[in-house]
């Protein structure tokens, strides 16, 4: 064999296999927001994870650093170019429009599932890494943003973050309102030209309201004086914004109005907002969004109002990880391991444990396979962290019992009939 043939073939860089170990959590994770989107009346949508490269150009903005340098892009077998999905939006909305979703009718939507940037990987941030989505179209007045930031307050509470993030707000004001300021920032910035750095001299020209987003300290005092977009809205956007503050403080949910919040993608306009977090080192955004009602229109539908959000899950794993938020039952292990003594009981185990799962659905049992020495077999229960074995041996089958061994209390071993194994199983769950 060459040497090439024999080279081992790893994952890619930034792309990463889920472990048995981890998957746990992600389940837990998952879990929550799948009933809590189902609590709020949400439908979930999937997407396919290509799509025609010209959906993120036209959505995204081509002169993004998630379209210039980014993207995934590849011309296929016919030559029409594609491209694995930098984010979940556009897809949601060429799907809603492609199948007459939004005729004439409101939607929510919520997707999960994996996204695609070509940026260096860090903790918490790959090029492979998932997102949970909420997208709603039809609903342009405050009520509706104030929806979805409730949900993921909802969230942050369920899961024991909320004492942990801070949310932020700012509202981006109409696109005529927006142009208008962006030339009287364009304007502010190029009087102090000698002072922005070559990332915000190139953003100048392209998305000069991203500026106001920088972390360079030597440009922390020409920013702060900078013109406040909020001293810009139009009448409509102020009254939007206000009746959502309202909404917000009525509900009990603490804010930050941070003038400075913008948006790194085109489409959004009013409201914009995102939850951050300090407990991963420096502060980090765990959730983002807002409105972007000119989305639709966009991308050749009819003007549509649209609000929603997306979320990191490798982020979020992270920080439950990191504050021991993910509770024990939720890391895996079984409940039972059922282990025939030796090869005569096999059968008997194997439907033993058929009967058990019928009788009890929601009881994790793993059967022992393969053999060995009782003492091995021994071993394999003690690594499925189960908390109990049940035991077929010589005298089990020839009494039609089992026995219980505790694995992780001092307790005694328990025999009882096979019977009523299940209703033992049962009780002892439930305590």
């Amino acid at each position: 064999m060459s040497k090439s043939a024999a080279k081992k073939i790893q994952a890619i860089r930034g792309m990463n296999d889920l472990l048995p170990s981890e998957s746990p959590r992600w389940q837990f994770f998952e879990a929550k927001v799948r009933q809590l989107m189902h609590r709020y009346g949400f439908d979930e949508i999937r997407t396919p994870i290509v799509e025609q490269t010209a959906l993120f150009a036209r959505s995204i903005g081509e002169v993004t650093d998630i379209v210039e340098k980014e993207m995934y892009t590849f011309d296929d077998r016919n030559g029409d170019s594609l491209t694995l999905r930098p984010e979940g939006t556009a897809s949601c909305v060429r799907a809603a429009m492609e199948h007459g979703l939004l005729h004439n009718q409101t939607q929510r939507l919520w997707y999960q599932g994996p996204m695609f940037r070509h940026e260096r990987p860090q903790k918490g941030r790959y090029r492979q890494f998932h997102q949970v989505g909420v997208e709603t179209y039809g609903f342009d007045g405050p009520d509706i943003d104030a929806e979805v930031i409730l949900l993921s307050a909802r969230l942050w509470q369920e899961l024991g973050l909320l004492e942990h993030v801070t949310l932020e707000l700012n509202s981006l004001g109409s696109t005529d309102a927006r142009a208008a300021y962006r030339d009287k920032l364009v304007a502010y910035f190029e009087q102090h030209h000698d002072v922005l750095d070559d990332d915000s001299k190139r953003r100048l020209t392209t998305n000069p309201l991203r500026i106001l987003d920088a972390k360079n300290p030597a440009m922390a005092d020409m920013l702060n004086r900078a013109p406040q977009l909020m001293d810009h809205l139009d009448d409509e956007s102020r009254a939007h914004f206000e009746q959502l503050k309202a909404m917000l403080d009525a509900a009990g949910i603490d804010y930050v109005v941070n003038p400075r919040l913008v948006r790194g993608l085109d489409y959004y306009c009013r409201t914009v907002f995102e939850w951050t977090t300090t407990a991963l080192g420096s502060q980090g955004t765990v959730c983002a969004g807002g409105r972007y009602d000119g989305l639709v229109e966009q991308l050749g539908g009819k003007p549509t109002p649209a609000v929603g959000f997306a979320m990191g899950i490798e982020r979020l794993i992270l920080l439950l990880e990191t504050l021991g938020l993910v509770p024990e039952e939720a890391l895996g292990g079984c409940d039972v391991y059922l282990l025939p003594m030796d090869d005569n009981a096999t059968i008997v185990a194997l439907t033993l444990a058929e009967k058990l799962r019928s009788e009890l659905p929601t009881l994790r049992l793993q059967l022992h396979c393969g053999g060995g020495s009782f003492k091995s077999r021994m071993k394999k229960a003690d690594k499925s962290n189960a908390p109990v074995a049940v035991l077929l041996g010589e005298d089990e089958l020839a009494e039609q019992t089992a026995t219980l061994k505790f694995l992780r209390d001092d307790r005694e071993q328990l025999r009882v009939s096979q019977a009523e194994l299940a209703a033992t199983l049962q009780n002892l769950m439930s305590h």
